[in-house]
Parts: structure tokens; sequence; C-alpha cells
């Protein structure tokens, strides 16, 4: 594709800091904005003009920046309830797509991602901006080359104290607060099921099989308002569905298990969790800490974590993955220590280039299930349910299209 031309659409807090530090700093154009609210609309038109383009058009129903001649890109940073409705609507008008993460309380709209990538072929990328982090590449380059050994289990978690993201919600027009408020599951499985599913192969000659869910009771949430919104009758007297911790359980073809963990209404320190174990040693995102099995590390284990905790950067020289080694030449960029920059320069790349996506709609499809899945697996008491085979049965090409 040459001559890019963005339409944005979704402009709260995330939508507006990918467009001025990611989108806008790569010098891409961008010609339409979008959000249901138009001072958000409005703010991200400044964005625009403040980068020194023309002033966008701006509007406040997406299926107008859809239908704009002068958009033939799209890119959702919306509420996550909305992804999926917007990029199968892109797609279906030859747009290609950009979407931002979140999982996806249906199944439906996942097997309809899909349906229209394959009907229409129009080029879609899942924005899982954690595959692409320094660290997450690094253990991938090293599973590749065999360092690690057969990789036979890897956990991760969305683990992030956002009690105030949520109960202020009314306040600041956040999505969280209402899904909070209704639904029970791993809501946003992606950030560390992408990098597993990566590492593991998943749709690339293996597959996850079975799910299964568990939530604790939600208490979290209603301490906190208690204590800082003491005003909020509202909220006060409200139930939250979601549970305070959702263990999701993950078995796979290979005979691989997955360990996920939703953590987000209780005081914490923020964590990914990322931990990838193999038959030769393993990573800890934790300790930040690389473990092979040598005759030093097993005569000493205990010894080990005391004075090699926090190792992994001796590792980076040999294993760092070459689109970070170029990356740190070239000078790291943008927000989340550069995991932004690095994926949306790579959707960019892919474009002009007429090139598969690096996370793909069948990436998307898989990980966003987790979210309806999880549902199902906790409202059934943690019942063992199967995870669809979102590509037909081609999972174990390596290469699928």
């Amino acid at each position: 594709m040459e001559n890019i031309r963005i339409g944005y659409i979704g402009l709260g807090g995330r939508g507006q800091g990918l467009l001025s530090s990611v989108v806008l700093a790569q010098n891409e154009r961008v010609t339409a904005v979008c959000d249901v609210y138009e001072d958000r609309a409005e703010a991200g038109a400044r964005l625009v003009e403040e980068a020194g383009q023309a002033r966008p058009h701006v509007y406040t129903e997406y299926r107008d920046v859809i239908a704009d001649p002068e958009v033939n890109v799209i890119i959702i940073a919306t509420a996550w309830e909305y992804h999926a409705e917007i990029a199968v609507a892109a797609m279906r008008a030859g747009k290609a797509v950009a979407m931002e993460v979140g999982g996806s309380y249906t199944l439906e709209q996942c097997y309809e991602l899909v349906k229209v990538y394959e009907e229409t072929k129009t080029p879609f990328m899942f924005l899982e901006n954690c595959c692409f982090g320094r660290r997450e590449m690094m253990v991938l380059n090293m599973v590749e080359q065999g360092v690690l050994g057969e990789v036979v289990h890897c956990s991760g978690g969305y683990q992030h104290d956002l009690r105030d993201e949520i109960s202020f919600g009314r306040e600041n027009r956040h999505y969280r607060l209402r899904n909070y408020l209704s639904h029970n599951c791993d809501n946003y499985p992606t950030h560390d099921l992408g990098p597993i599913a990566k590492i593991l192969k998943i749709n690339r000659g293996n597959r996850m099989m079975t799910l299964s869910s568990t939530a604790s009771r939600a208490a979290g949430l209603h301490a906190y308002i208690l204590e800082n919104k003491p005003e909020d009758e509202f909220l006060k007297s409200r139930q939250f569905a979601q549970g305070d911790v959702v263990t999701t359980v993950i078995k796979c073809a290979d005979g691989s298990t997955i360990v996920l963990t939703l953590d987000t209404t209780l005081p914490r320190y923020y964590s990914r969790g990322f931990t990838v174990r193999g038959t030769k040693g393993m990573y800890e995102e934790a300790t930040d800490s690389v473990f092979l099995d040598c005759a030093a590390h097993k005569a000493h284990d205990f010894d080990w974590r005391r004075t090699c905790s926090g190792n992994a950067a001796e590792y980076e020289e040999e294993y760092d993955h070459p689109l970070w080694k170029q990356f740190l030449i070239d000078g790291v960029q943008g927000g989340h220590d550069g995991m932004d920059w690095l994926e949306f320069q790579q959707f960019f790349k892919a474009l002009r280039e007429d090139a598969p996506m690096p996370v793909d709609v069948y990436d998307a499809a898989s990980w966003m299930a987790v979210t309806a899945l999880s549902e199902m697996s906790v409202a059934r008491g943690g019942a063992v349910v199967d995870v669809p085979d979102f590509t037909g049965g081609k999972w174990h090409r390596e290469i699928l299209g």
C-alpha cells in the first residue's frame, strides 16, 4: 500500500497518547479523527495540527470515518466492546485495520472477525504491544534458538491496580466501570497471553484446546469506594460482578500449559508475571532472571536466587531480538518503553510491503476469545470449556494464509 491515509477512531487517554507519541511521531498522515465525545475528537484534531499536518476531518460516528474517501487505513482505540464491530465494518469497506486490544464477550464476534478477513483479505493487525516488549522478544529469541529447551509451561498476568480508574469511571468517561459492574471473567487477557502464544506457536503448529477459569469474590472495589468515594451513593450500593482475582488454566495441543491471572482490583504493584519454563531453563519476569540448567546453577540454586536475581541483562548482548538490536541503535522512542513504537512501525512496514501482519486476525480471535470462554467457565464453577479453532484446521501449518 502506498500513500497511507489514516482514520483514527477513539481518543480517550490511550488513543490520544498513541496518536501523538507514535502515529504522528512516525510522520504518518492522519486525515480523519473520531470519538463519540466531541471534545475528545477535537483534541485529536488539535494533535494532528500541532504535528504540522492539515486539519483532519472530525467525526463522532465511526461509520462516517469508514465512509470517508480520503481514508484507507483505520486505527481503532475505542472502548474494547466496540473493537470487533468497527474492525468488521472497516474490512468490509476494504480499509486496512489496526485494532487495539481487549477481550471479546462473545465467540460470535471472534468468528466474525475471521470470516470477514477471509472474505475480504483486507490487511488486519491486532495491536498487542507486549508482543514487542524487549524482554518478551529476547525470551522468544532464546526459545527459538533452543536455549531454554522444550517449553512445557508458561504463565502471565494482567496484574495492575486499576481501582482508581474504575471507581472514577463515570467522572472520567472510562468504559472499565460498566464492564466491572456487569461481567466476571478475564476481561483483558492479551497482554499476558500474546507473548506466550508466540512462544508456544499458537495457530502456527500448536493451538489452545481447553480452558478452565475461577474467580475470587469481588471485594476490592467496594472497599476502595467506601474509603475513597464515601459520597458516591450509587457505587456504594452496587455489587460488582468482576471477581478480584481470576485464574485461567489453558491446555494446548502439544501438551503445554498456560496459566493467566487477572488481578486489577486489589492493592498491588504492576506486573505481567511473564514466566517461561523449559527443559533446559526458565525466564521469570518477577526477578527479571534467566536460570539455565548447568552445573553451577544446580549446585548453588539457593545462592543463585540471592546473587543472580536480575541477571537477564547479562543475556541481552547475545539474545536481544534483532528488531530490538536495531531499535536500540536507532534510539528507543514511544510509549511503554518502546513497545508501542515497534508495533506500529511493523504495522506500517507490513502495509507498505504488502506483507503478512506480525499479529494477525487469527491471533486476535484466539486471544480475545479467552474473555468469553473464561466468563462461561467461571459461571459454571470452573468447568472445562473447549477453545474453538478459529483457523479452521490450518493451525498445524507454519504460516496461515
